[in-house]
């Protein structure tokens, strides 16, 4: 128990993982568990037959920056995040959309320092944790440090909070604990288990003062591209946790008052499947998606060397200027846009802004595909 001015207040600390008693894995739970490993490593294998890779990558880490960033209730979409790497005027607070940059910046920042052979450690947490404040309204939120002082989730004090963490002096012990579990200690596990198991932990630890929805679940991409289970980082799991986010927070709740460990894994696992699946079937509408187009492209002759080019462009980005394309293909403005207005005949891009000067140019099935589930 512990005192809040007058009135007390129960934290929660939870046990070190693994559970205990241990997991009860069923059979159930079992397929489940094989289910989930088949999607994954199928999206894994598309990542090598894709024609180019870091097409993919580039968007699917973006629209898992938006989902992440979304069901913590930032209003920014897939569109406003393009409009402001293009230097467009997104729709939504500029707030908003630099923190799903800040949730990219973070993201490719870990990934880096894993594949330069850094540990995942709680050295490496905070320094994601730092980026992702970074700038934004959680700038004054102690940014790459735990907490020193109580939180809270839900409620206007920890009286009467849904769920009161550790107390700050707890949290050095608790994230140490957890620290040892990445790294198989006392006792190796299998990695998707492993992952949603970390997870849980890490929220329910909530060891800053603001952002530990997003670092928790860049945890679980942070681990299986750290332990290979995927090359790139092309899950955006955060999709399936916004489109349940109530279940979400419900099955993380109820670990913490019933130890339903079990129920939690059947959740997360049937997240892992369908969002694998969903993501490699999503690939594949894009490969024939740019495959139909170029058929289109080809037949307007002598034209189509230049609207090539700008169609390339648009594969990498979804969205464009007419003087961004000038200058990364080094032609003309008049031949950019010549090629752009050759592609809205067709059908393929659409103005995005409204306006006569300052206008971009928008992928317009590219992009329908890539928004899915990612509307405010």
């Amino acid at each position: 128990m512990q005192q809040a001015g007058p009135e007390p207040f129960k934290s929660f600390i939870p046990a070190p993982l693994p559970p205990s008693p241990s997991l009860e894995i069923d059979a159930d739970l079992q397929d489940l568990i094989e289910k989930a490993n088949r999607a994954l490593g199928r999206l894994d294998s598309i990542s090598i037959l894709l024609p180019d890779p870091n097409l993919f990558l580039y968007m699917f880490i973006r629209k898992e920056a938006v989902l992440s960033s979304q069901i913590e209730g930032t209003q920014s979409s897939l569109s406003d995040l393009l409009l402001f790497e293009t230097d467009g005027k997104p729709e939504t607070p500029i707030e908003d959309v630099k923190e799903v940059s800040n949730y990219i910046a973070a993201m490719q920042h870990g990934l880096a320092r894993l594949k330069d052979g850094f540990p995942l450690s709680l050295r490496l947490i905070r320094e994601i944790h730092e980026i992702l404040l970074s700038g934004t309204r959680g700038g004054d939120k102690t940014p790459g440090r735990f907490r020193t002082s109580q939180n809270w989730v839900g409620g206007s004090r920890p009286g009467n909070a849904i769920f009161v963490p550790p107390p700050p002096q707890e949290i050095m012990a608790c994230m140490g604990d957890l620290e040892k579990f990445l790294h198989d200690q006392p006792v190796r596990m299998p990695l998707l288990i492993k992952a949603g198991l970390a997870h849980v932990q890490f929220e329910s630890i909530h060891p800053f003062l603001d952002g530990n929805g997003r670092v928790g679940r860049l945890l679980i991409t942070f681990m299986l591209c750290a332990e290979e289970a995927l090359s790139e980082p092309l899950l955006y799991l955060s999709l399936y946790f916004k489109r349940n986010r109530d279940a979400y927070y419900d099955e993380l709740q109820r670990v913490r008052k019933e130890g339903t460990w079990e129920k939690w894994l059947r959740f997360y696992l049937e997240g892992v499947r369908e969002v694998s699946s969903l993501a490699t079937d999503t690939a594949r509408r894009i490969v024939d998606l740019f495959a139909e187009d170029r058929g289109k492209i080809q037949l307007l002759g002598r034209a189509a060397p230049t609207t090539f080019a700008v169609h390339e462009l648009l594969k990498q980005k979804a969205m464009i200027s007419v003087s961004g394309a000038a200058q990364n293909l080094q032609v003309s403005k008049p031949t950019a846009r010549a090629a752009i207005e050759r592609l809205q005949k067709l059908g393929m891009v659409h103005e995005v802004t409204g306006k006569s000067w300052g206008r971009l140019f928008a992928y317009t099935e590219y992009l329908s595909i890539l928004r899915e589930g990612t509307v405010a």
